[in-house]
C-alpha cells in the first residue's frame, strides 16, 4: 500500500503542507486477509486474462443467411375402408421448402361440402335473413355439411408414419466483414456421404439429414403425443466461428428446442394446445364443392444464429487499456477493504498515513525564527 508522510513548513507569511509518497508493507496479522487478498487477485487476473484471450483482441460480425429444406417420406392411411397414400405434396405446408413449414401428422376430413342455404348449417356461414318460425331457425349461406371436429383421431394419429420422414436442411452463411462464406455441407460432406448418413449428435453431428422422430425426441417430446394435436419445434443452426484459425474449422452445430410447451406439463393444464389450421384439398364443379381438411401438424422453424470473430488491432488496444483500468480499480478496492472493512482498520490507517508530531513542528518554527533573528542582527551591524 502507498502511504504519505506530511510535514508542515513555515515560510515568511504562509504555511504549506506537502506529502511524500512512501511504500508501506503490511504484515498479514489477520489470518483471513491473506486468503481474501489472494482470492481477489486471482479473480481479477483470471477475468482479465479470459477477456483478453477470448474476446478482447477480436472484432465481431454476424452472418447473412439463407435456408431451404426438403422433406422425404410416404404415409399410408386406411380410414373408413378408404385407402390413401400421402406424399410430400400432400403433407407439407407450404411446399416451397421454406425455413418454416408444417408436416401434417393428423387430420379431420370433411368431404363433399357444397355451397347452399339448408337449415342444418345454422351459425356457420353468412346469414341470409330468411328464417323459419316453425323450427325457430334461420338460413345461412355456407359450406355444408358442417365440419365435426369434436373428436380428434388418436391411438395412434392417422399419420404416425411421419416419425420416419426425413428432413434435409441446406444452409449457407456469409460474414460480410471478413469476406467468408460457408455452407453446412462442409468439407467431407459429399453426395455419397449424404446418401448414407442420418444426423446423430455424437456419431454424425454434421449430417444435414434428420429423422423427424429424432428431431422430436431431441427437443424433449414424445412423438405420438405431439403428433395427435400438433406442436412447434425449433432447430437452431449455430455458427460460432473464430477466423483466426483456418475457415475449415468453422462448422455448424445443431440444437433442438420444443416450442410446444413444457414436456412434463399435462395437456389439460394448458389453455390452448397443439397447432392446427384448415385447408381445402380441391374444388370441383366450378368452385361450388370442396373437400375440407383440418390439419394437425408439427411446425418446424429453422433458426440460424451466427457470430464470427477475428483479430483486430483496435479491440486489442481497447482491451489492454481496460485491463490497466481494472488493476487500478483493484488497488482502490484493496485500500477500501483495509481502511474501512477489516477489524484492524485503525491499525492499517495509522500505518498508511503518518503525520509529523507537534513538537517537531515547534522545533522547525523555533529554528526558523532563530535564523531570522540572526539575519536581523547581522544587518544591524
Amino acid at each position: 500500500q502507498r502511504s504519505a508522510t506530511r510535514t508542515p513548513l513555515l515560510f515568511s507569511f504562509c504555511q504549506l503542507e506537502f506529502g511524500t509518497p512512501a511504500r508501506q508493507k503490511i504484515r498479514p496479522l489477520d489470518p483471513v486477509w491473506p486468503q481474501f487478498h489472494l482470492d481477489q487477485c486471482l479473480v481479477v487476473l483470471e477475468g482479465q486474462i479470459f477477456y483478453q484471450a477470448v474476446f478482447g483482441y477480436q472484432s465481431t460480425d454476424t452472418a447473412v443467411s439463407s435456408v431451404f429444406t426438403k422433406m422425404k417420406g410416404v404415409g399410408y392411411t386406411n380410414e373408413s375402408k378408404v385407402e390413401k397414400v400421402w406424399d410430400v405434396a400432400d403433407y407439407v405446408f407450404p411446399p416451397q421448402g421454406d425455413s418454416s413449414f408444417v408436416v401434417m401428422t393428423n387430420y379431420i376430413i370433411t368431404e363433399g361440402q357444397s355451397l347452399g342455404s339448408p337449415v342444418i348449417c345454422i351459425f356457420s356461414g353468412h346469414m341470409t335473413g330468411v328464417c323459419n318460425a316453425t323450427t325457430n331457425t334461420c338460413e345461412v349461406y355456407a359450406w355444408c355439411p358442417v365440419e365435426d371436429d369434436s373428436h380428434i383421431p388418436e391411438c395412434p394419429p392417422l399419420l404416425i408414419s411421419a416419425e420416419n420422414y426425413t428432413l434435409f436442411i441446406k444452409n449457407s452463411v456469409t460474414f460480410p466483414l471478413f469476406g467468408v462464406t460457408r455452407s453446412n455441407l462442409v468439407e467431407g460432406i459429399d453426395a455419397e456421404y449424404i446418401s448414407n448418413c442420418l444426423y446423430h449428435p455424437e456419431t454424425a453431428p454434421l449430417c444435414p439429414i434428420f429423422s423427424l422422430g429424432d428431431v422430436v425426441k431431441f427437443s424433449g417430446f414424445n412423438f405420438e403425443t405431439i403428433a395427435k394435436v400438433g406442436g412447434a419445434i425449433g432447430i437452431v443452426v449455430d455458427w460460432t466461428c473464430n477466423f483466426d484459425f483456418d475457415v475449415r474449422h468453422c462448422k455448424p452445430q445443431y440444437h433442438f428446442h420444443g416450442l410446444y410447451g413444457n414436456p412434463t406439463e399435462m395437456d389439460q393444464a394448458r389453455a390452448s394446445v397443439g397447432y392446427n389450421f384448415r385447408c381445402d384439398l380441391f374444388h370441383y364443379f366450378i368452385n361450388t364443392k370442396r373437400t375440407l381438411l383440418k390439419v394437425f401438424g408439427i411446425r418446424i422453424d429453422i433458426i440460424v444464429q451466427s457470430l464470427g470473430r477475428k483479430f483486430d488491432v483496435i479491440p486489442t488496444l481497447t482491451a489492454i487499456g481496460s485491463g490497466v483500468g481494472i488493476f487500478g480499480v483493484a488497488t482502490v478496492v484493496c485500500d477500501l477493504v483495509l481502511l474501512y472493512v477489516l477489524p484492524k482498520r485503525e491499525f492499517y490507517k495509522n500505518m498508511k498515513f503518518k503525520y509529523t508530531d507537534h513538537s517537531q513542528d515547534q522545533l522547525f518554527s523555533n529554528m526558523f525564527k532563530y535564523h531570522l533573528n540572526n539575519k536581523k542582527r547581522l544587518s544591524v551591524f
